[in-house]
């Protein structure tokens, strides 16, 4: 009991560390390479910090156990969208550029939009995953070609002038985030069990929380540190790699039959996304009471979860 203790602690700390090195790297590659932050958020930091919910899905899928992928997927999502947003706000209110709240978040919500429609009949099959990984691919396009007709739009004072230090801030602090998440979950499951609280209740909020640790840790420090475009475009990237690459990877290896995930979860999914971008709208900035509704709102949404049980 005392070493998972020990080692919760250790995991957050790591998590904590590894979220600071990825946001300082990714933001001096971003100036160096006159790419703006957005975009860094919408594919690096994003792939990297979706690493956990990519690791479980995929693990149960080549185990047999597919099921679990969707519940993780749609669990993270909603979690980012409503806590972590949130979390980031209360830190700093999160200012948003028009593309972002005009192409970027409406492609996340188009993606919710998505799997709704090919859940329809509680059933993800192969060509079902060849469908989100089109998607997937589309995304990919558009946002390179932003890359390209981009400019950096950041006024934050980034140290990090060395292309090659900032790389390997980014791999170190990736890493960093995925050893120190896997840590926490593994540990605190222990502890949680141990004290004779239901595989339940662990799920939805161990689990689910760990595997979206590396998201609140990026999103907050990058909020703290003034960098609000690496916050959003982590979120944003998040959901849309979770939705289009983890589950149409998944569902391509093996067809998933949804079972435990009601029609009220993934409801609250896109509505979760929706009410990110209809408070972008306002002033183009998420405000801290705003972020406390998210948060509020997720709680709730949790009671309700573990109420239900």
């Amino acid at each position: 009991m005392l070493l998972d203790i020990f080692l919760i602690v250790f995991g957050v700390a790591m998590v904590l560390y590894g979220a600071d090195r990825l946001t300082e790297g990714a933001s001096a590659l971003a100036r160096r390479m006159n790419v703006p932050e957005i975009i860094i958020g919408l594919t690096i930091v994003a792939a990297g910090t979706s690493a956990p919910e990519l690791f479980v899905s995929l693990v149960s899928a080549l185990k047999g156990t597919p099921d679990l992928a969707v519940g993780n997927v749609v669990g993270s999502n909603t979690m980012n969208a409503m806590l972590i947003v949130g979390c980031a706000a209360l830190v700093a209110p999160m200012t948003i550029s028009k593309s972002t709240v005009k192409k970027d978040i409406p492609f996340s919500v188009a993606a919710s939009v998505l799997l709704i429609l090919i859940a329809v009949d509680s059933f993800l099959g192969r060509i079902d995953g060849i469908i989100l990984l089109l998607g997937f691919a589309i995304f990919m396009i558009y946002t390179l070609r932003q890359a390209k007709n981009g400019k950096q739009e950041s006024n934050v004072e980034v140290k990090l002038e060395n292309p090659w230090l900032s790389g390997f801030f980014v791999l170190l602090g990736l890493g960093l985030l995925v050893v120190g998440s896997n840590l926490f979950v593994s540990s605190a499951s222990h502890v949680a069990m141990a004290l004779g609280i239901s595989e339940g209740v662990v799920g939805l909020t161990v689990v689910a929380g760990g595997t979206s640790l590396p998201e609140l840790a990026t999103s907050v420090v990058a909020a703290r540190k003034g960098q609000s475009a690496i916050a959003i475009g982590n979120v944003i990237g998040s959901n849309v790699f979770n939705i289009l690459l983890i589950l149409g990877l998944t569902a391509t290896i093996s067809p998933l039959q949804i079972e435990g995930v009601s029609t009220l979860d993934i409801a609250v999914m896109l509505i979760s996304v929706s009410l990110v971008w209809l408070f972008s709208f306002t002033r183009y900035t998420v405000e801290r009471w705003e972020g406390a509704l998210l948060v509020i709102l997720y709680l709730a949404y949790l009671g309700h979860m573990i109420a239900t049980l």
